[in-house]
């Protein structure tokens, strides 16, 4: 089978879960992984339909993770990487009688800034989404599922606000400001969030590939640990496993919400592309309970969390312990 993106963390990881059950993965990403591992590799642009063509010769299945991930850069970049790169894999895949495609998507699709509180995987809304990736994600979404046939069975999966040993993205960045002393909480820190275990998530994108087919496919399921936590107590123990100091500060919402929409306009107007203190997508996320009713994922793919949130932050905390702490800046 093919895995897109396969260079991330969710993307390593569900390789080698795939691999050490005996699959034979074939990887396609732009540059070499360089980590000595066996698998077959594409290197080429998602949305190059030469490139995609070649990686998708005699693949029984696709895994398709990449995207854009970022919340900034010109919504000219987001659509190549997120909408045209996903509208590649589909018609090459369908070309090349792919039976069954798995497009990795995100619960972030169907957020509108309004709390999500138990709710199943909505409607994916390109245009009430929150900034480019949202959007472009949420109209990839749409065209992931609008090609799902007999020919070619298309389940969509959402993981929410994967994390674990080796995450840049979410772990590394809170750790980072911490150490400098500039992670704050917005609000009180009590709205619930769900959060999902890299372990955990890579064995759902797995059960999700043996689900796809005629029982299931033509929808979108959203995968979490179930755990939901107050945010404020999620970037506590981000901090505690990583040994570094907890969030002191709080910022009143309306302030934050202001602060991001001023820093969206900045780095819009500037064409800044370094990571900013806050977004106005981030504020609302960290502001905004959103936590999701699992029964109708875990029934699709026959699949539970094995992990779990403390447990993770346990595996978070050992790691972390074995590389001791970097210095700082």
């Amino acid at each position: 089978m093919l895995v897109t993106g396969a260079s991330g963390l969710l993307g390593r990881t569900t390789v080698a879960a795939l691999q050490d059950r005996g699959d034979e993965v074939t990887t396609m990403q732009r540059r070499p992984a360089g980590d000595g591992s066996t698998v077959g590799e594409v290197l080429g642009d998602v949305a190059d339909p030469v490139a995609v063509a070649r990686a998708v010769v005699g693949q029984d299945a696709v895994l398709h993770l990449a995207a854009k991930v970022d919340v900034v850069g010109a919504r000219a970049d987001y659509v190549r990487a997120n909408v045209e790169g996903t509208r590649v894999v589909v018609e090459q895949a369908r070309r090349a009688g792919v039976a069954r495609l798995v497009h990795v998507s995100s619960p972030s699709v169907a957020h509108a800034g309004h709390p999500l509180v138990g709710v199943g995987a909505g409607p994916a809304d390109p245009d009430g989404a929150r900034g480019h990736y949202s959007r472009t994600k949420a109209a990839a979404e749409l065209l992931a599922l609008d090609a799902d046939s007999a020919a070619l069975a298309v389940l969509a999966v959402r993981p929410h606000l994967v994390w674990g040993p080796g995450d840049t993205q979410l772990v590394g960045r809170l750790v980072e400001r911490a150490r400098a002393g500039r992670l704050v909480v917005l609000g009180s820190g009590a709205a619930l969030i769900d959060t999902t275990y890299v372990d955990d998530a890579a064995a759902a994108l797995v059960a999700a590939l043996d689900a796809c087919g005629p029982a299931a496919h033509g929808e979108a399921l959203v995968v979490s640990g179930g755990e939901p936590r107050p945010v404020g107590e999620i970037l506590e123990r981000v901090c505690r496993a990583a040994g570094v100091p907890g969030p002191r500060r709080h910022l009143p919402v309306r302030l934050g919400r202001w602060a991001g929409s001023a820093v969206d306009a900045v780095w819009a107007a500037t064409g800044r592309t370094d990571t900013p203190p806050v977004t106005r997508f981030l504020a609302e996320q960290l502001t905004t309970a959103h936590w999701f009713d699992q029964r109708r994922t875990r029934a699709v793919l026959g699949w539970r969390p094995a992990v779990g949130i403390d447990e993770g932050f346990a595996r978070l905390a050992r790691w972390h312990a074995t590389r001791g702490a970097p210095p700082t800046g």
